[in-house]
């Protein structure tokens, strides 16, 4: 399935369990996909009950990938219809059969079932209440809020037609005028204001679901996921904001400063918050498309990777073997012929598609697959390898029971595809023969200030989605507040503010596909935090010497065997023996981070030293 597909990633949960080398897949997991369907009993034993839901969901999940795939890769009516009602099929069998779990008992469970009946309550982020009319309701609509959302438009001033959100996020980037990037940003978020009613009944009814499985409400649900009681985890994620919040307030000051220079003060305060609209992004959750405005003087123009590639004719098929060369370099098995034959590497001319890039794990064993639509840049050269990190994930954990097929938490899924491209570093590219020579040091400020643009100045933004949504399910937060508290914490975390005044009666948080998709957000935090933790576990373990931004763990066997332990354990075990597995420490840490942007956080100290930090 694709990591973004129809099944949500299982995030871990449940007792301690032994080592699992010990797991003998026994014959009911080598059924073929596809096999013929065998309905769980609730009349049977526990493990007898857990077996054959787990046999039960494999054949769902594979009929619900593959349909899935044909409708990304043939979008019609009838292949939409066709992957809908197969995602429903698994949606409701994993609901039923996690009800059904509820019968049995601890004893009954033992440790490893005990961890399957958990992990099995909590695979799916919406739980739909048992009354049918508010089952029906429910899918309605949040359909209905992902459809608006998708027709969202918007005529900028100018505009000969309303254009879309891919469209006007490119005005962010490039245009100058701030008074077309405001009327740009208020013309998106206005998507929010239909949003908001059926966004208010569905939260009343997915608690009502959450609390039938024992949940108080689904953000509970939600934070249930991590090995931890709810309200730890919630202290564990702000421990690790608190450990960076420093780098972002130095970066954030930096930014301001560059933005008050090239807009004025009638635009850019001195101090306080920056102007949402001015970051280059609708959600300023990257900050990566305004660098060329903010870019040191001095700074280097760095590598034109893209420039390398067409100078050598690569093709698409070449791009993605490069990634698959990075993989066999640390010990890995060759990608199987499967993938060559039944990926979608390019876009069709014949057909739409959905060319948004993803890693699918069809057969949930070895039918590996990416799906995009590849230009020779290096931005996809980039984002291949990230993909490559999914289905090398998913393949090491095939010999797994079902339940346990998949990543430690939802965060290590989405870091071991960044982990990978850390490591796309000058010094790579010179082995792989694309570069002649690395550059200087001197150039690292610039490739360190873009990258902090991408990955610290999310930090804040992927801490706030599920932080305001935890509230909201809570009641916390009435819907009266849900914008004004939105904002609140948005100039909190992000020292952000929007355009101009926003009424309660707007719904900006409905204006970022996440929050009406029903998709939990905390993943990407973690993911950004836990990237920098393994790449620097490996790269010592790989003996690469010199600052860790610049070093790679290309061609090293010592460090694919770390990496390979911990995916191989897929969810048997508990996240910190994972992370044990591959870094020895048990503990989620931003020391990673911290110590692969140090360069740049002394720079920006000396760029700051008379400008005023924090707003």
């Amino acid at each position: 399935m694709g990591v973004s597909g129809p099944k949500s990633p299982p995030e871990a949960a449940g007792g301690q369990l032994a080592d699992p080398n010990a797991f003998a897949r026994p014959p009911v997991f080598n059924a073929a996909c596809g096999a013929p369907r065998v309905t769980a009993s609730p009349s049977s034993d526990a493990p007898g009950f857990l077996a054959r839901a787990e046999t039960e969901l494999l054949d769902l999940a594979c009929e619900s990938s593959r349909a899935e795939w044909v409708y990304a890769t043939y979008i019609t009516p009838d292949s939409e219809s066709i992957a809908a009602r197969a995602t429903s099929r698994l949606i409701s069998a994993t609901v039923r059969l996690a009800r059904e779990s509820a019968r049995f008992s601890d004893g009954d469970l033992g440790p490893v079932g005990r961890r399957k009946a958990k992990l099995l309550r909590i695979s799916l982020p919406l739980i739909a209440p048992s009354d049918p009319a508010e089952s029906e309701e429910l899918t309605r609509r949040v359909a209905t809020m992902q459809g608006t959302y998708a027709k969202g438009r918007h005529q900028p001033k100018g505009a000969a037609e309303p254009l879309s959100l891919e469209a006007l996020s490119r005005i962010l980037v490039e245009s100058r005028d701030p008074t077309q990037l405001a009327d740009v940003w208020t013309g998106w978020h206005a998507v929010g204001r239909a949003i908001r009613p059926d966004f208010v009944r569905y939260v009343e009814l997915a608690n009502r679901g959450a609390q039938e499985l024992g949940f108080s409400d689904t953000g509970v649900m939600w934070r249930s996921k991590y090995d931890l009681e709810p309200a730890a985890f919630a202290r564990e994620v702000d421990r690790l904001w608190e450990e960076v919040q420093p780098l972002y307030r130095a970066l954030h000051a930096y930014v301001r400063r560059r933005l008050l220079a090239a807009y004025g003060p009638d635009v850019v305060p001195e101090r306080g918050p920056i102007p949402t609209h001015l970051l280059g992004n609708m959600w300023a959750q990257s900050w990566e498309g305004i660098y060329p405005r903010i870019a040191p003087a001095d700074a280097s123009a760095g590598i034109d990777l893209t420039k390398l590639l067409v100078a050598r004719g690569t093709t698409p098929v070449d791009m993605v073997r490069y990634g698959e060369r990075f993989f066999v370099s640390l010990g890995f098995d060759p990608l199987p012929a499967t993938f060559w034959e039944r990926s979608m590497l390019v876009r069709p001319a014949d057909r739409d598609v959905v060319c948004h890039a993803s890693a699918w794990d069809i057969d949930f064993e070895s039918d590996l697959r990416i799906k995009m639509c590849i230009e020779i840049t290096g931005e996809d050269f980039a984002t291949i390898h990230h993909e490559l990190g999914h289905n090398y994930y998913q393949w090491a954990y095939a010999g797994l029971p079902f339940l346990f097929r998949d990543s430690a938490h939802d965060g290590f899924h989405e870091a071991v595809g960044d982990t990978v491209g850390l490591s796309v570093t000058p010094e790579y590219l010179v082995r792989i023969g694309l570069l002649d020579a690395a550059p200087s040091p001197e150039a690292d400020t610039g490739l360190l200030l873009q990258r902090a643009l991408e990955k610290v100045a999310f930090l804040p933004f992927g801490l706030v989605v599920d932080k305001w949504r935890w509230q909201v399910f809570s009641g916390a937060i009435a819907p009266d507040d849900y914008n004004p508290t939105w904002w609140t914490m948005r100039q909190q975390y992000q020292g952000i503010a929007p355009p101009s005044a926003r009424e309660a009666a707007e719904f900006d948080a409905g204006a970022k596909y996440h929050v009406p998709a029903n998709v939990p957000y905390m993943r990407y935090f973690l993911a950004h935090i836990l990237q920098f933790q393994f790449h620097r576990a490996l790269v010592r373990a790989a003996g690469v010497d010199g600052p860790l931004h610049r070093a790679s763990i290309y061609d090293s066997k010592a460090a694919g065997e770390k990496l390979r332990a911990m995916l191989a354990m897929g969810m048997s075990q508990e996240w910190p023996d994972a992370l044990e597995a591959v870094t020895g420490e048990r503990r989620m840490s931003a020391a990673g981070l911290l110590e692969y942007f140090a360069p740049l956080t002394k720079w920006l100290e000396q760029e700051n030293r008379n400008a005023p930090v924090g707003w």
